[in-house]
């Protein structure tokens, strides 16, 4: 007989934890402590503990992030997924807002016209914005890849989270964000997702949360 555990439900999330902490701690896991509770809660978004040795982290981008958070940083994504995911309590109390162009019939036109992507023409709006710009990613390395061009013509985020997902270009445009030395967490190969840049980014802004603290570190 399958055997269902009764936990109340603001004590899933911590449970949760819990049984990832004990899961990579058999696994022989050593997480950075700077950035396991950013891991810890993409392994939670997706069961997968593979995150723990594929997101990579640029020299002290985790601070970089939470002092554009800080200032009032918006964030831009490339799908509404992501965008929904996000946490925006907290972002719009330190005076950011979260961003998706996809959908805006302007862009879908310049889409259309130019033969491009959405993502690639939504790059482009968000780099149009008077403020510091943290990009997260999820699903299309078409995104990516524009981003790295307007990077090469002068553009410069505050961050970038690169973490789409598939086979086509994938791997190849999250080492183009590599190599452009831009502040920034990228999981490497295929895996990712809008769930995963949508866990980073609220990892982060969790932790900036005085009213939530940062319980599952």
């Amino acid at each position: 007989m399958v055997k269902i555990e009764h936990v109340l439900p603001a004590d899933i999330e911590k449970e949760s934890f819990a049984i990832i902490t004990k899961e990579l701690s058999e696994m022989g896991k050593q997480l950075p402590k700077e950035y396991e509770e950013i891991i810890k809660r993409v392994i939670h978004t997706t069961a997968d503990f593979e995150y723990a040795d594929t997101l990579y982290f640029s020299e002290g981008v985790k601070e970089i992030l939470y002092d554009a958070l800080r200032k009032g940083a918006d964030i831009v994504t490339d799908t509404n997924m992501v965008l929904s995911g996000i946490s925006k309590r907290t972002l719009e109390g330190l005076g950011g807002e979260a961003h998706c162009f996809m959908a805006h019939p302007d862009v879908m036109k310049e889409a259309k016209v130019r033969g491009c992507t959405r993502a690639a023409v939504s790059m482009e709006w968000a780099a149009r914005l008077h403020k510091p710009v943290i990009f997260a990613i999820g699903n299309a390395p078409t995104a990516l890849i524009r981003l790295y061009e307007l990077m090469q013509e002068g553009y410069r985020p505050a961050a970038i989270i690169g973490v789409p997902v598939g086979f086509v270009n994938v791997v190849a445009s999250k080492e183009l964000i590599l190599e452009s030395k831009v502040p920034c967490i990228v999981n490497r190969g295929r895996k990712g997702g809008s769930n995963v840049a949508a866990a980073i980014c609220n990892a982060l802004l969790y932790g900036l949360d005085e009213t939530r603290g940062n319980k599952n570190a």
